[in-house]
């Protein structure tokens, strides 16, 4: 009996102190290294607008915000961003990316800490967990959340003695600070695996599957308005079936694939058909980045030798309306990535009942219904013509999928479902 009061007591005043977390104004700072318009960005600034949904006083600071080349979210004044370090090197003389990019938000971290005078309550912070243990230098110890999209060690190449031994440290960095946080979340139970197999020494750090949500405000306008305001004269007269590519200018994703995809669809298509077939390849493009503009340019090189050139649109850093018009008015989007740890295009895809041919494997095993909302590939240019034929051939069928990808999305990623979640970790980071 007094086990049993206890226990009820005990869940009373934690019921309290959640309620009087919750009935104050909780105050959130999210790092992250640059505030651009790729995927982890994307997820940042939902994840943001999402906590001042709930409640939360937010802020953004970065080592760099290019008002010209980011989400429109982040222009807004009610969502603070403070950028600092902006005049630390990237690279040096295009090496050392990785080291630049840690010292980058070490200063960030430093900043806030020390010099901001801001006040807060959790740091959110992403892709660089060397600024945790800065963040534990804070007179009173604040509580940290690492989501982590993939580990970063898995995105780059080791081709020489040189770049491994200059890696090495930097890994065993990521895995020790990595698990200095707080809390760990990671976007897709494909990355949870990643995660255990990479950081052997976190097995005992538990992490969470959070999901990625589509913040659906931009894709819900009419569409008529947004085809009429975002397609004009970008696709030639004459199209009746076009297909997508969308992602950033990187070698990794493989956009080379949806050039190869389409070059051999065309040789199992009349002259007639081949005449309405387009591709447009549009993904983040950033001029500052070297291997963005070399790889669109090995991109039309490519389309060239596969003679294709005519049937393909090559479009740099899409605006929201004309990437909002190409989802809607495509067949069917190519996800070209291999092992690519969640990837928030295919959902993008599917709200906007856009079918996706995705690689399978990574994120896509986890968002694409493969028959249902699309189709999921080895990665050759032989399955995905032949996922593309069905398409192109088949109209119910894309209208099918479409429908079918709308639904999925709206049960498995909406907004809501996520905004909830993550103010729950918020919340129980502050008890």
């Amino acid at each position: 009996m007094l086990m049993t009061h206890l226990s009820t007591c005990q869940c009373h005043q934690a019921s309290l102190s959640m309620l009087s977390v919750s009935s104050r104004m909780v105050r959130v700072v999210f790092l992250h290294p640059d505030l651009g318009i790729g995927g982890a960005e994307r997820l940042v600034v939902d994840a943001a607008v999402a906590l001042r949904s709930r409640g939360c006083s937010v802020q953004i600071w970065t080592a760099h915000h290019d008002p010209t080349h980011c989400f429109s979210e982040t222009l807004d004044p009610d969502l603070n961003v403070v950028c600092v370090g902006d005049w630390l090197p990237t690279s040096v003389f295009g090496y050392l990316h990785a080291l630049c990019a840690y010292l980058r938000m070490i200063y960030v971290a430093l900043y806030l800490v020390f010099l901001s005078g801001a006040e807060y309550d959790v740091v959110f912070c992403d892709q660089v967990s060397v600024c945790i243990p800065v963040l534990r230098l804070s007179r009173q110890r604040k509580k940290v959340l690492f989501y982590c999209h993939f580990p970063d060690q898995l995105l780059t190449q080791r081709g020489s003695a040189l770049k491994k031994l200059y890696r090495a440290p930097i890994d065993r960095l990521e895995e020790l600070t990595t698990g200095m946080a707080d809390t760990v979340l990671v976007n897709s139970c494909f990355t949870a695996g990643v995660f255990r197999e990479t950081f052997r020494t976190l097995d005992g750090v538990q992490t969470d599957v959070l999901y990625p949500s589509l913040n659906t405000h931009s894709f819900d306008r009419p569409p008529e308005e947004q085809l009429e305001q975002g397609l004009g004269g970008l696709i030639p007269e004459g199209v009746s079936c076009l297909f997508l590519s969308l992602n950033r200018y990187e070698r990794k994703k493989s956009l080379g694939l949806a050039l190869e995809g389409l070059s051999s669809l065309k040789t199992r298509l009349s002259p007639g058909d081949q005449a309405g077939l387009h591709l447009v390849v549009a993904g983040g493009y950033d001029g500052r980045v070297a291997e963005n503009v070399q790889h669109y340019a090995e991109l039309k090189e490519l389309a060239a030798r596969l003679g294709v050139e005519d049937s393909v649109t090559f479009l740099r850093s899409p605006s929201d309306s004309q990437k909002v018009a190409l989802l809607r008015g495509s067949a069917g989007i190519l996800y070209t990535p291999s092992r690519e740890h969640f990837g928030i295009v295919p959902v993008e895809a599917m709200y906007c009942c856009c079918p996706v041919i995705a690689v399978r494997s990574g994120g896509p095993l986890e968002s694409v219904g493969d028959g249902e909302t699309g189709f999921l590939c080895e990665p050759t240019a032989e399955a995905f013509s032949l996922a593309m034929e069905k398409l192109f051939r088949d109209p119910q069928l894309r209208r099918d999928m479409g429908q079918a990808g709308r639904r999925r999305v709206q049960e498995k990623f909406s907004l809501e479902a996520f905004s909830d979640q993550l103010h729950g970790y918020i919340l129980r980071l502050t008890q």
